[in-house]
This record gives C-alpha cells, structure tokens and sequence, in this order.
C-alpha cells in the first residue's frame, strides 16, 4: 500500500464533511475526505419519501445554492444537491474506505489505516454523524429477518400486518405511508404520545389516523418478545399478542462513540457520553485532532443538525491555518 500524506484527513462524507472539505479547499490545504459507505450515506439511508423540516437553503454548504420544487426539500433532491456539489468544487473524497485505525506517529502527525490503504496527515476531522447504529429494542426476536431497523419503501409492505415502534418523526412517517399503501398498521409506543418534535404537518395526521381507528396505537407500551408470526407486548393492561408480518423499529440511531474513544478521545461520564472538545475550535482533546456535525452531541443526536452545524467546518480550518502545522 502507498501511503499518501495530507495536511487534513475528514472521516465521514456527508453535509458536515463535504463542508469541511471545501474550506479546506478554500483555503488551500491538502485534503482527503473519506467515507465508508456512498456519498452522504445518512441521507441515502433515510426513507425515499422523506422531507425535511429544514428549508433548503438552511442544509446548502459552499455558497452553492439549493433550489428545491417544494418548500421543504426531500431527500431525493438533497441527494442530487450534495452530489452537484462535489462534482461542482471537484472534492477529494473517497468513497467506500472505512477508516480502521487512527495512530499517533508522534511529531503532530497521524496514521490512518483504511480497508483500503493508510495515509499519513497532520490534521485530523472526525464528521461521522450518527445514523450508522440503531437503538437495539433487547428483547428476543429482534433478530428475526422480519425485523429492520431502516425504513425505504412502503410500498413494499402494502397488504401485511406492519408494526411500528417509536413515536417521532421516522415512527410516524413509516406508519403513515405504509397504512396509505393498504398495509395493516399497529404502533408501539414507550410514552403516553406522539413526540414533541413531529414534523408538524406530520403530527395531526398520525393523531387522527389513531385517533379514528385507521392506525391502531398501544400507548406506554412495549415489546416484549418478536416470533415469526407475531408479536408479543406489555401494555398498561397487561400482555398482548398481535398477528404480524413485518416490524419496523424506528427508535433512534447513535454515533459510533467506540470509534472516538478507541482514537482517544474523551467522553463525558454521563448518559449522553458527549466528547470533550473546544466550543471556538472544534479541537479536541487530541491535539490537531477535531469533530465537525452531530457526533459532537454525544447521544444527544437532537441538538446539532446541518443548519446549526455548518459553522463547524470555519471553525476547524481557521484554527489549522492559525496553527501553520501543515505537512512538508
């Protein structure tokens, strides 16, 4: 394997990272963006009928401009815009190349070791989001084949008996286009309601669909066991038994908080495990090492988003430039 040196290596190829990229860019520094699934894989991996709460030009990154057809864009449309943006600044990104391990080659300088090659840089980013770990339910079943933890398409659950666990905006939309597509549609939901951060166009229509018998709906309830042909739950009644074909768990997603802590950076005590790092410059505990996107929540996977995240790539590449550390 050849390896290559960079002045940045970002790991992770979505908004974040592509952004991260293009100051990079701009402001002249050699730079490698790698990604281990296709480009922008969170969003590939959010449901194909999916539309953002967010307004398009909240989710745009290099001054290039996001025309959608609708108010809030979808994400097909935020698929073509983030691919035209990297063909547009032409960025070094690498895709498919998961990043194994990170080690310190001492002198401010890193080791990074792919499945692919290893590289050598001086700067590190680390904008891996959080879509890549799904909240396990722990009960028995869970890994039958009739359960997933991804929601695509409904049409492939049109006429079965579908089950949703969850209750925000995944859950819902999951439970509203497969019951539209003539599936047979229960939800399971560990509160007394529907979430808080429901898109709002979202919210009335699940609270009617539930509400007129459309979507039948156990309320502090949960799973207690997944068999082939049915599904067991503990509700405030007791025990039921509902006869199923598919269960669709939308119950969150996590970053993955072992790959900071194998690099050697720290993570707060507490149940969110938010990583240790410098408000002003992204920088983390690790010297020339810094996170970009959500990941810098922690478990707190609600709190950073691409609008309010953007900044971050500014920030790390200000504090690089500042520093001059820059391989020769």
């Amino acid at each position: 394997m050849n390896s290559i040196k960079y002045d940045i290596i970002i790991i992770g190829g979505g908004p974040i990272g592509l952004a991260c990229g293009i100051e990079a860019q701009k402001a002249g520094l050699n730079y490698l963006i790698l990604e281990k699934g296709c480009l922008v894989n969170s969003l590939y991996n959010y449901p194909v009928n999916m539309t953002f709460f967010s307004t398009s030009e909240r989710l745009e990154i290099g001054d290039v401009p996001f025309v959608s057809n609708n108010a809030k864009p979808t994400r097909n449309e935020a698929l073509e815009y983030y691919r035209r943006v990297t063909i547009h600044k032409r960025l070094n990104i690498r895709l498919f190349e998961e990043v194994l391990e990170v080690k310190s080659e001492g002198f401010e300088l890193y080791k990074i070791k792919t499945n692919k090659s290893e590289y050598f840089t001086a700067n590190i980013v680390i904008a891996s989001g959080f879509y890549d770990i799904p909240q396990k339910l722990g009960v028995k079943g869970e890994d039958l084949p009739k359960v997933t933890h991804y929601y695509k398409d409904p049409h492939f659950y049109a006429f079965q008996k579908v089950l949703v666990v969850g209750a925000n905006n995944s859950a819902v939309d999951a439970a509203l286009e497969t019951w539209r597509k003539g599936a047979d549609v229960t939800m399971i939901i560990r509160g007394d309601e529907i979430g808080s951060r429901v898109k709002y166009w979202a919210k009335p229509d699940i609270e009617n669909r539930i509400k007129d018998g459309s979507i039948k709906a156990y309320f502090n309830s949960e799973i207690a066991e997944i068999t082939d042909n049915q599904v067991i739950i503990k509700t405030p009644k007791g025990i039921e038994t509902v006869e199923n074909d598919w269960v669709i768990s939308m119950t969150g997603y996590q970053p993955n908080l072992n790959f900071l802590k194998k690099v050697g950076i720290y993570l707060s005590q507490d149940e969110i495990m938010k990583p240790q790092y410098d408000e002003n410059s992204m920088e983390t505990n690790l010297k020339n090492v810094y996170l970009a996107g959500v990941i810098c929540g922690g478990l707190n996977t609600h709190s950073l988003f691409i609008e309010n995240s953007r900044v971050h790539a500014e920030r790390i590449i200000q504090k690089i430039k500042s520093k001059e550390r820059l391989i020769e």
